[in-house]
Order: C-alpha cells, then structure tokens, then sequence
C-alpha cells in the first residue's frame, strides 16, 4: 500500500489519509537520510493507526509543506519521452532517441511556492513530470533488468520543469534555462510505492491547469521510454544515489510547439539571429506562456485513486 510521506522545514510527517498526517521521530535531515530509515515512517504510521502515537494527528492544509526531495542531490530528466510532446515538437516519435539533461537541484522548490521568472526572461513555459526518487544505488555498471529496476526506485512526487524559453532554444541547451531558483517546484508528497503498485504506473494521469484551464492531461501509456529503459541507459554512464531524482518527461500542451512546416523551412535559411527573433516576435502572440499572476496547478493519480501524489499549485510572480 502506498504511503505519503511530507516534509516541514524541521520535520517528516506521513499522512494518515488525504487530509491528516503524524510527525516521524527521526533524526534524518535528507532524503536519503529519510529513505535509509524508513522503518520509522511506518512505526508511526503503525502507531497512529493503533492509538498508540502519543502526537497528534494534524491537518495536512495547516503545515507549510517544502519539498520532499532535498537538495543537495542529483536531477536528471529524460528529453522529449512522450508521443504528444513529440509530435507538438515536430518531430517523429518513431525516430527520438532516449537522451537526459541536468537541473540543478538548487531549481527545486516546494510545492506551494512562488514560480519566480526571472527579469530577462520573457518566455516561461510549465511541463508536468512524474518525478522518480531514488531509493538504492545505482553505480555504473550496474545491470537493470525488468526483475531488479524497481528496486532502486523508492517513489514517486510530482514536478513541474518549468522553462525559459528563450534562454533554452537560442542557445540549443538546457541547462541554464531549466535551473533557475523555483524551476523544479516538487511535491507535495513522496509516494513510497511497493514492487505491485509500481507495475501499475502506465495507469497514472498526469494533469496541468493553468487558471483552471487544462493544459495538459495525458496518461502514462503515451511514455516512449519507461522507467526500465531510461535507468538502463542512465547506468551505463550516469551514478544515482538515494535521494536522488529523475525527471521522466512531459505531454503534449505545452506553450511552446513548433512551427508549421513551411514556416520551419523558411526560417531554417534565415542566419540564427534573424531566425530566433522572427520565432520570438510570433512567440509574442502566444497566450499559453505564463504570466505575473497565473497559478498553475499539478495532479498525478491512478483513475481509481489508489496511487494519489497530491495537488501541487504554485503561482507565478514576475521578479
């Protein structure tokens, strides 16, 4: 059965349903001091249930929740992983590789914080992603099979790789414009998941709403490399550590898509400087982008709501 776990500056707490949670007596200060004693989130959650806790429960809407994944860690994240998103890329899913770029961890934020835009930023696009927490080593060398892959995944949380656009396609990287304070926004809760519940992972459906308004609503079936595959290839080059997280791609409805093919072309003979600020004068039009103001709002559950990652929502301000 899955378990919630949340996290307060100076506290870990495990939810005893969507709305209650106990405090856990341990002395961990990470994520992988967090997962390294687990058998203390399950005391308490033993206890609270038996009568036996001496805490209180408390309502989970009165604690200032932070992120449940601590930096420092490591924060890769698959490129282009779903059909939708490729499609709306212009590419052809037939034909992506399997490829990663790192965040930098100082990008993670809570899961109730500000999204902050910095100044010279004009395009700022949301992507929601199912966020997979290490939970044991994976060295390089290590051989993943579909028998032992679940064993280096502790749980899952919801992010969002927020990105600045104009930073990113100009520059042909990622880094810098995915990394910026606030561009990981995470949580609320890390979902520790048995083997079982994780064999039920194409089921979960991921949502963004801008205002509201959905942006995009995809289930895990529309994935192009899944869990097994990405840690395949992520040990032959790339150590993962506990407490550690991977980023498993985003849908389609982003802001950003490519442009008709004609355009494409036209624009492909231009120099870059000439190209890029044609692209963003017509970028300029498009409403999707966020603005000062806007609140973005993320969900991850299974249909039936057994495997429930909780609401993210984060409302973006204009430095």
């Amino acid at each position: 059965m899955s378990i919630s776990v949340l996290r307060t500056s100076d506290a870990w707490w495990v939810a005893l349903d969507e709305h209650r949670a106990v405090p856990v007596e341990t002395s961990a200060t990470t994520t992988a001091e967090l997962l390294d004693d687990v058998v203390t989130v399950h005391m308490a959650l033993a206890e609270a249930r038996s009568g036996t806790l001496a805490a209180e429960p408390r309502r989970i809407a009165d604690l200032p929740l932070v992120s449940p994944v601590t930096a420092p860690c490591r924060v890769v994240a698959q490129m282009t992983n779903f059909v939708s998103h490729v499609r709306d890329s212009g590419m052809d899913p037939a034909t992506v590789p399997l490829t990663f770029f790192r965040k930098t961890s100082g990008s993670i934020s809570g899961p109730f914080d500000e999204i902050v835009r910095p100044g010279h930023v004009r395009f700022l696009d949301y992507e929601i992603e199912l966020g997979l927490v290490i939970g044991s080593p994976l060295a390089v060398g290590t051989t993943v099979t579909a028998a032992n892959w679940k064993d280096h995944v502790a749980g899952l949380v919801i992010t969002n790789d927020i990105s600045a656009r104009d930073v990113q396609l100009p520059k042909t990287q990622f880094y810098e414009a995915k990394s910026y304070p606030t561009f990981t926004p995470t949580g609320p809760a890390l979902v520790l998941l048995d083997a079982d519940e994780l064999d039920r992972l194409a089921e979960l459906r991921l949502v963004l709403k801008v205002n509201g308004e959905v942006r995009q609503d995809s289930d895990l079936t529309d994935m192009i490399y899944n869990p097994l595959r990405a840690l395949q290839e992520l040990s032959r080059f790339q150590a993962l550590a506990p407490g550690d997280l991977l980023l498993t791609g985003t849908p389609g409805g982003t802001a950003l898509k490519a442009p008709p093919k004609p355009v494409e072309i036209i624009g492909a003979l231009l120099p870059p400087a000439a190209k890029w600020k044609a692209f963003f004068k017509s970028q300029a039009k498009n409403e999707k982008y966020l603005h000062d103001g806007d609140v973005v709002e993320l969900c991850i559950r299974t249909p039936d709501g057994a495997i429930d990652l909780g609401t993210q929502q984060n409302k973006v301000r204009y430095a």
